[in-house]
Order: C-alpha cells, then structure tokens, then sequence
C-alpha cells in the first residue's frame, strides 16, 4: 500500500487533507497536496465515502476550473459543434489542460483553500485530576471521581487511516490495575496513563523521523517509566505501536486500540469526524477508557443502577461522558446485583498460570543446584 511506504511529511500532508497513496499514486509534493481539490461520493450508498475509490484528487482544466474524475463523462457536441453534458446542463464541459473533448462530471470538488473540507477535532479529555488540593488535614477540597474515565476516540478504516482499521484489537496487552502484579494504588492508577505518554512518545519520535521501531522502543520506554514493567507485555507493545505507526493512525487510536484491547474501555458510539462536501469520508468511534478493567465493568454494572445516569447515560458518540462516580453514588451500588464474572475468571486463570510460573521457575532453581 502506498500510504505505508511514503515517507512521513509526505504522508502526513496527505492523511491532513483526506488523501491517500491508492488516490495519488504517491507523485504529490506536500506543497502541492495543501492545495490540491478533491471529491467525494458514496458510490456504494451507505452512508459515507470511507472506501477506496470514493474519494479522488480533482484535476486542472484548461478553463481554470477543477474537475471531478468519479464518474465524469465526455461531452456530446451539437450539429454546430457547441458542447453539452449529457448528465444535466447544471454540469459544466470543461476542456483538459492537454486540449480535447470537453469533459464533465455530476460531482463537485472542494475549494484550492481547503473549502468544503471538515475535520472534527481528536478528543481532548484529560480525565479527572489523580491528585487534587487538599486541606490541613489531608481531607480533599475537589470533586472525588471513583473508577473515572477519559473520553477518547478511534477510526475504523476511512481516508483518514489511509483504509486501515485503528480500533481494531491486537490482543491483552496491558493487565489490568488490579493485578497481583501491581502493588501500589498510585501505579493501579498510572497504568492507563502510561499507555496514554507511551503512545504520545513513539508518535512524535515517528513524526520527527525516527523508524518504527525506534519510535516504538522509544514509546515502550516511557510507558515503563512510571509504572510496574509487569503491567505490559512490552514485547507486544512494541510490535502493536510498530503496526499502527506504519498506518493512517495517530496516538490516541494507539492509545484506544491497547486499552480497548485490554480490556478497559467503553464503546459509546460511532459518528463522522470527517467530512468533504457534506459527506462523511472518515468515522470515529467514541469511547470511555478507564484505568483498569474492573473499573469498565463497574462502570458498567453500575450507571443502570442510578438515577443520576438516567438523563445522560454514556454521552454521545462525539462527546462521551465518562465521569467517576461520587462517594455517595458509589456508597448506593448493589454489588450483589453485578455480574463481575468476566473479571473473576481472569483473575483465576491469571493465578494458576502465576502458579505454573513460579513452579517451573523452582523445579529450575533446584536442577541447577544438583547440577543436572
């Protein structure tokens, strides 16, 4: 795929404007890229121009004007020779730059400015504060969120992804906070947090010019900085940032697409965060990620337990609400009402496999005292 060998400010300029290599065959400068019109149809009618061949780079006329390729068509000329479109006399023939037989096309393109092209801005959720102020007494002075969540995004295949699916998992890669593995409160917290810096690291050492694998030994350091290196499997992290940064996704899809994996996130929804004319050529799908996988669980046992959740439930899929629940609403739950069964039985199975580790590891020990 072209988009994955073009070398990043060349691709960057094009995933910017909603272009791809299958679109442009990878002959367009960055200068040229900022400027050039596209267009897009929903050849398929369902709904959006997210797949290949729905959107297409315009091209110069000889009347100074652009004109759309997707399902252009040569003019027809009259007894006196004067050109028309067979497609409507709304459509305009226009001449290509090399000369020859008018052209036209029921499709518009967008303005040499960027007109007509809208981009959503990526979520920006910091999530509640993990310290806030407190008084004389330690009491804290701000809002107490227990089990909060941030709300984040990630693309399915679309122009934006350059058609490669960044929700996709790619397997358990972080264990969850609450894992034996974990000792401290303050480390269950940071798990999600590093996933989040990790992500951020191996995306900016990409964009700066550093390989994928450089930026994603440099991502996988700055997870481990703050946290337990037990709570991820670093040799999977790094070959999970490695395929994402060969691909159209950014740092929060890597982010969403490790946690989401893991299990500690809330799919709320999907909607358009791209559009081209008024079409939609790229989808996202909102998203409430916690710091642990009982916190999703909890979470979502929990909020079809209050009143308090009844009117906003989790949001929109644009604008996920993944607030903590207060002490007082966390004090109302009725545990016995919740099924935690998905969290139990990987406890259980984590513990034997925690068994069979220490157990090798020991019969290990002991041949290598006796020599054998």
């Amino acid at each position: 795929m072209i988009g994955r060998l073009l070398p990043w400010p060349k691709r960057a300029a094009l995933i910017a404007l909603g272009l791809s290599g299958f679109l442009l065959a990878g002959h367009v400068t960055p200068a040229q890229a900022q400027t050039l019109p596209v267009c897009a149809v929903d050849l398929d009618g369902n709904g959006d121009a997210g797949d290949p061949g729905e959107v297409a780079s315009c091209t110069a006329t000889a009347d100074d004007a652009w004109l759309c390729p997707i399902q252009r068509v040569m003019c027809e000329a009259d007894a006196e020779g004067a050109y028309s479109c067979p497609l409507g006399s709304q459509h305009p023939c226009l001449t290509p730059v090399g000369g020859g037989t008018p052209m036209c096309s029921p499709n518009a393109c967008t303005g040499s400015d960027g007109a007509g092209i809208e981009d959503d801005p990526v979520l920006d959720d910091p999530g509640a504060p993990a310290d806030g102020e407190v008084d004389a007494e330690g009491h804290c002075l701000g809002n107490i969120e227990i089990f909060a969540g941030r709300a984040v995004r990630c693309r399915p295949a679309g122009l934006k992804t350059t058609f490669s699916n960044c929700c996709k998992d790619r397997g358990k890669i972080v264990k969850d906070g609450m894992g034996s593995s974990i000792s401290s409160i303050g480390t269950k917290i940071a798990v999600a947090k590093g996933v989040f810096t990790g992500m951020k690291a191996a995306y900016g050492a990409f964009k700066a010019g550093a390989t994928a694998g450089q930026a994603a030994s440099s991502g996988a350091n700055a997870i481990i900085a703050g946290i337990d290196p037990t709570s991820i499997a670093i040799s999977l992290a790094i070959n999970f940032m490695m395929d994402f940064l060969l691909s159209g996704c950014d740092s929060q899809d890597m982010e969403v697409g490790m946690l989401r994996g893991s299990g500690m996130c809330h799919e709320v929804g999907t909607y358009c965060s791209s559009k081209i004319l008024g079409i939609c050529v790229q989808k996202s799908k909102g998203h409430c990620c916690f710091n642990t996988k009982l916190g999703r669980i909890i979470q979502e046992q929990g909020r079809p337990q209050l009143k308090s959740f009844n009117r906003l439930g989790w949001g929109t899929p644009k604008n996920p609400y993944c607030r903590g629940f207060t002490p007082e609403e966390f004090q109302a739950l009725d545990f016995s009402k919740m099924d935690l069964s998905e969290y139990y039985s990987e406890i259980e199975a984590r513990a034997q496999a925690d068994i069979q580790i220490d157990m090798k590891d020991k019969i290990d020990a002991y041949m290598r005292v006796i020599g054998q």
